[in-house]
């Protein structure tokens, strides 16, 4: 079943958080977005960034999986995410089909490229 989430791309990785299901399980309380329905980069990153990492939350590319009507994926990211990541980011949100791509060059998505 496909999933949600945010990630980052950092050294030829995706580094991401999972939301599992609807309903949001007592460990996946941090990071949760003001709607609640998803995680936030800036609120998640001090809990998933790697150990001495100093960058802020914004450093890296960035994206976000989304499921549209019935379950569609949608994926929300930065411009400057190749798409040699796709299979990999479909792997690791266990997406059902191929998911529409959005390249998003909004000041959300900007990170140290731009």
């Amino acid at each position: 079943m496909s999933k949600r989430g945010v990630f980052w791309v950092m050294d030829d990785d995706i580094l991401g958080k999972v939301l599992i299901a609807e309903v949001f399980r007592e460990d996946a309380t941090v990071g949760i977005s003001k709607s609640g329905n998803n995680y936030n980069h800036r609120l998640l990153w001090d809990y998933i960034k790697p150990h001495g990492c100093n960058k802020p939350y914004d450093y890296y590319p960035r994206g976000r999986v989304e499921l549209r009507n019935k379950g569609k994926p949608i994926i929300y990211m930065n411009k400057n995410i190749d798409e040699s990541f796709l299979e990999l980011i479909i792997a690791r949100f266990e997406l059902d089909e191929i998911p529409k791509i959005h390249y998003d060059g909004s000041k959300h998505y900007k990170c140290y490229l731009e």
